[in-house]
């Protein structure tokens, strides 16, 4: 049938390379022109907010038909293909979307993808940020977005869970947040955090150090940003709940 159909039909023998999906169902005429058009089948991965970017880089790892093309996972790798000044600054930089890919679309690519869309979104919340927040530059806003991320999953509450932090940084109060102890014990995390942990010193533990971590502590949702941007106006400094 398909020699038969290229006989009659030889434009449709222009063949373009790539992976292709046939869906059941499809006649031999259009699986010709399938491979004629070029049109490759795409493949969904998926960024969830909240996560970090290590998360993103096993994702990039097992998923079908990329090309590995990053040294290794480090985030020192990762700084330094997408030229970030400090390594820990990579960490809350990659908007978490569902990205479509063909084969042989490099890790890197998605990557850098994710990276400006996310740099896009940032800088347009920065920009249209209440006066007068406490932070010095766009990565202490992203941190802060990230704190926001981890400490509720509730939408409503994101404004209020900002309100406080920033009231706690302007007053000199530590912020006092769990999900920075966890992201600063690494590793060592079992699920559980105790008093000794809480006491424990490391860059990200916010019970120890004054003021915001060095960077971000996962990837915030577009909620997380605008709560970071515009938190509600009140001066309270403790969270309830």
């Amino acid at each position: 049938m398909f020699q038969w159909l290229l006989r009659v039909e030889p434009e449709l023998s222009h063949f373009k390379a790539g992976t292709y999906r046939f869906t059941p169902g499809m006649t031999v005429r259009e699986m010709l022109q399938l491979l004629e058009s070029g049109k490759e089948a795409q493949f969904p991965l998926r960024f969830v907010e909240g996560m970090c970017l290590s998360d993103y880089l096993k994702q990039l790892r097992d998923a079908p038909y990329i090309k590995h093309t990053l040294k290794d996972d480090s985030y020192q790798t990762v700084a330094a293909v997408l030229e970030f000044e400090h390594p820990e600054w990579v960490e809350g930089w990659f908007w978490p979307d569902t990205w479509m890919y063909t084969a042989g679309t490099t890790d890197v690519a998605i990557l850098k993808r994710a990276h400006k869309k996310m740099v896009a979104a940032v800088e347009s919340a920065w920009e249209g940020r209440a006066d007068g927040l406490p932070y010095k530059d766009q990565n202490q806003f992203v941190t802060m977005a990230s704190i926001i991320e981890k400490e509720t999953a509730v939408a409503s509450e994101r404004d209020q869970v900002a309100s406080v932090f920033i009231n706690r940084l302007r007053i000199g109060m530590r912020l006092q947040t769990d999900p920075t102890v966890i992201y600063g014990m690494g590793e060592n995390y079992s699920g559980k955090i105790s008093r000794k942990d809480l006491e424990t010193p490391t860059a990200y533990n916010t019970y120890v150090i004054s003021g915001l971590p060095p960077g971000p502590i996962a990837t915030p949702s577009e909620a997380s940003l605008k709560a970071a941007a515009h938190p509600a106006k009140n001066t309270v400094s403790l969270l309830c709940g």
